[in-house]
């Protein structure tokens, strides 16, 4: 008997390779399909952003990277380890996820621009979701995934084909399962051409003037951003994207230039906490996987594994596994 995932965006693909690794016949329903859902719009860089709670997001966030790091060496995924500097304008604890980073230190003086007193060093996981996400798809498919265009207005109609549904349907959710706890978080990049060197920057803690991050990709790189809370408008603002330029041109060496190739907006799915648990209905079983607000790639394979337990817990392990092997090769 197969299950059904509902959501083809990074959650729901990871969610579906997982499961057909774990021996489960998996097809996926989906309004939207890449390139043309949220999680292409994503920046994307392991980094748990406006995510809860924090514990729980630390297991997730942890157990991905290490995922995304084995990926990083494996050809055509769209992922490269890429170090950089997480900045911070006052004197700071360390980042309450940074004991997953392996080799996270200060900042030294040379590595912040003018105007940060401090700063986090690192190197994580950069993924170029128009590669990643055609490679997610693929190894879902080559596993024996199916998959099926459709909007689904109730979980009825998903369970009228299966007894087990896994609602990957990020801000969907909302009008799908009656989750007025949900909300867009707007977000608003662009992409210019590539700048050297490649690493990335971040400042996210003042969102009153202005979130900024530079991420370098294979072949471009990403300037952000914007955070708005309940805006749900997916038009480019003209305006936010002059602001956003000012802002990363104030991080880089004077006279860079800024070469925009696209301008894109996407909703993240804000939650007060992630929903990651089992709901039974008689007979029938949904594990919900939405609310990841902006870390949805960096804890999809963290919670696409706590998926796999909490179905296996409620139905039973499936038969011989699908795969000779894990993505990650573990």
């Amino acid at each position: 008997m197969r299950v059904i995932v509902l959501g083809c965006g990074v959650s729901g693909l990871s969610c579906g390779v997982r499961l057909l690794e774990a021996g489960y016949p998996v097809e996926i329903w989906a309004r939207e399909l890449p390139p043309h859902t949220t999680s292409d719009v994503a920046a994307a860089i392991w980094y748990p952003y406006r995510a809860w709670p924090q514990a729980r997001v630390n297991a997730w966030a942890a157990r991905t990277l290490q995922v995304l790091d084995a990926l990083a060496d494996a050809p055509d995924t769209g992922v490269r380890r890429v170090a950089g500097v997480d900045l911070v304008r006052e004197p700071a604890k360390d980042p309450w996820w940074g004991g997953a980073v392996p080799g996270l230190r200060r900042a030294t003086p040379e590595e912040r621009p003018p105007g940060y007193a401090d700063g986090f060093a690192f190197a994580v996981p950069v993924i170029t979701m128009p590669r990643y996400l055609p490679w997610l798809l693929g190894r879902f498919e080559a596993l024996g995934g199916r998959m099926t265009r459709r909007a689904v207005g109730a979980l009825d109609e998903a369970w009228a084909a299966s007894p087990w549904v896994v609602n990957c349907t990020g801000l969907g959710a909302r009008e799908l399962v009656d989750d007025p706890s949900l909300f867009p978080v707007r977000g608003e990049v662009l992409a210019v051409a590539p700048l050297g060197p490649a690493r990335f920057l971040l400042d996210d803690r003042d969102e009153a003037r202005g979130m900024t991050y530079i991420i370098p990709r294979e072949h471009d790189c990403i300037l952000g951003g914007t955070a708005e809370e309940g805006n749900a408008s997916l038009e480019p603002d003209a305006r936010a994207a002059r602001a956003i330029l000012e802002r990363a041109a104030r991080l880089l060496p004077e006279g860079t230039r800024l070469e925009v190739r696209h301008h894109r907006v996407g909703l993240r799915p804000g939650r007060p906490t992630v929903r990651l648990e089992a709901e039974a209905h008689g007979p029938h079983l949904v594990v919900h996987n939405y609310g990841h607000g902006g870390a949805g790639v960096t804890l999809s394979w963290g919670c696409a594994e706590e998926v796999v337990a909490l179905l296996s817990r409620h139905v039973g392990p499936a038969g011989n596994p699908a795969s000779s092997g894990r993505t990650d090769g573990s």
